[in-house]
């Protein structure tokens, strides 16, 4: 086991699984449809990657890169823009593709203003979720994991940027995470 980590939460054939399952939906639901997935850097970027090559439907990409939390464990409730999208989405089917919605304050506000822009539609879609931490509701379309308050690490989410190349999601050691 990695040094800084308590032990495993979703297994890597958890993941596989469920990132199969989630991409049926998506071809079910964006069949004939002009889609654009918008992976949120850097923590969506494995799960994103997964997901698009386990779609069928023709996909396009693109990224933004959005923070709360700066280098800590805890989000600062401060939402700031670091990359916006290199495409116009006025008419266009938007999927966002989050690692995980926590207080849902970051996702909120992203979803105001991609929603200003005109999209066709847009929806969001998580690989985790922690419900027992919302703050704001945000609807979460297509959910792979709900998980308990505790810090999550691998296959993507990160704490102060370490982690994130683990294939396993994990819970962080207490005495790593500060929050």
């Amino acid at each position: 086991m990695r040094q800084g980590v308590e032990r495993v939460l979703i297994s890597r054939a958890e993941i596989d699984s469920k990132v199969r399952e989630l991409a049926r939906a998506l071809d079910r639901e964006y069949a004939g449809k002009n889609l654009l997935i918008v992976g949120i850097l850097k923590g969506a970027m494995i799960f994103m990657s997964d997901l698009a090559r386990a779609m069928t439907i023709d996909v396009q990409f693109d990224f933004m890169a959005v923070s709360s939390y700066g280098s800590s464990s805890k989000s600062t409730g401060v939402v700031r823009i670091q990359k916006d999208l290199d495409q116009n989405i006025q008419g266009r089917h938007v999927l966002v593709v989050e690692d995980i919605v926590d207080t849902g304050l970051t996702l909120n506000y992203l979803l105001e203003i991609l929603k200003a822009r005109e999209p066709a539609s847009v929806r969001i879609c998580t690989l985790l979720d922690k419900p027992s931490r919302r703050e704001v509701e945000v609807p979460v379309d297509f959910n792979g994991f709900a998980i308990p308050d505790e810090f999550a690490v691998g296959y993507g989410l990160d704490y102060n940027e370490m982690y994130r190349n683990l294939p396993e999601i994990y819970v962080l050691k207490r005495e790593v995470d500060t929050y």
